[in-house]
């Protein structure tokens, strides 16, 4: 494993973060290939053996059961100081108003039910899972200062929105002088790369940290672009991300292919080794039903890519519709 810092903070992290959204209780959320508690612990045992040390997950995983799972797990695997929990906050916990957003009554709720979860006083990193427009974003702003200052969380993140509404909530923090975000967990992988637009160069001036999600385009980067597995057939938050007919798409799959296989290495290697390469990512977030999927993932930051691998990895994309944000 590589360490390096989370963007431009002090903060030490494994260069490759484990995505929990696979841990969970499958009938509870709408993740049914989720993991149930006894085949995610060897699998999060697994990742801390590889020298994985940053774990992300979120509230709504699961209706909460990813966190209790990975909290769990992490308390009987490894001390509270020698890993670094990300988790966030947005989407909707429960029925009804005030269920789900970002205002204050919601952050300071669902912080402390979070910690609840995990097991833990503080979580390293909290993060906004989505934009939510129906709240001032100074009064969300105000609210996770407080979380910082209560101690509940050591740094603060956003998640998947325009580069003018990450701009706005910086700017309001900066203004009132409250803490500003420090990392941006954007969809970003080789399928989709709309975020090297506006997103990824607004992070690299600010030195903001960049920690893709999907990074294997929720399988897709993994395997011939014939080949569906059960998790791609139903998923369909998937299937609003990528779309089987763009034949871009099943060209950047075929080139991925091509250099995999002239390398010798899976798929997933290759399509990871790029995005380790670009500018300002901190930490690809990994998820891993296999031990084979974290070993690959460590595998790719062995793996250096010529100039001429990386146009061939590149040279078959098209622009996309804005996906991810909601």
């Amino acid at each position: 494993m590589d360490y390096g810092k989370l963007g431009s903070t002090g903060l030490d992290i494994s260069r490759l973060a484990v995505g929990c959204m696979t841990y969970g209780v499958p009938e509870r959320g709408n993740h049914p290939w989720t993991l149930p508690e006894a085949e995610s612990r060897p699998l999060i045992r697994k990742a801390l053996d590889l020298g994985f040390i940053f774990f992300d997950t979120a509230n709504v995983y699961s209706d909460g059961t990813s966190e209790e799972i990975v909290g769990r797990a992490l308390r009987d695997f490894v001390r509270r100081d020698e890993v670094v929990i990300a988790t966030k906050v947005c989407n909707r916990m429960r029925p009804g108003p005030n269920g789900a957003g970002l205002s204050r009554r919601a952050i300071m709720a669902e912080v402390d039910a979070s910690l609840r979860r995990l097991g833990v006083d503080y979580v390293d990193l909290y993060q906004i899972h989505r934009w939510d427009r129906a709240t001032p974003v100074e009064e969300t702003m105000e609210a996770l200062h407080d979380v910082v200052k209560a101690g509940k969380a050591r740094y603060i993140g956003a998640s998947s929105m325009s580069a003018w509404q990450f701009a706005k909530a910086q700017y309001a923090a900066e203004r009132y002088g409250w803490t500003r975000f420090v990392t941006m967990q954007n969809h970003y992988n080789l399928l989709y790369r709309e975020e090297e637009r506006e997103m990824n160069p607004l992070c690299a001036d600010q030195g903001v940290g960049l920690l893709p999600w999907s990074p294997l385009a929720r399988g897709r980067l993994t395997r011939g672009a014939a080949e569906a597995t059960d998790r791609i057939r139903s998923d369909v938050y998937g299937h609003s991300l990528y779309d089987a007919t763009i034949d871009a798409d099943r060209h950047v799959i075929q080139a991925v292919e091509m250099v995999a296989a002239a390398r010798g290495v899976p798929m997933a290697q290759v399509a990871l080794a790029w995005l380790l390469t670009r500018p300002g990512v901190s930490a690809p977030i990994v998820g891993a039903s296999k031990p084979e999927h974290l070993e690959d993932a460590v595998a790719a930051l062995s793996l250096t890519l010529s100039p001429e691998e990386i146009a061939t990895l590149e040279a078959p994309y098209v622009p996309h519709a804005i996906a991810g944000m909601a």
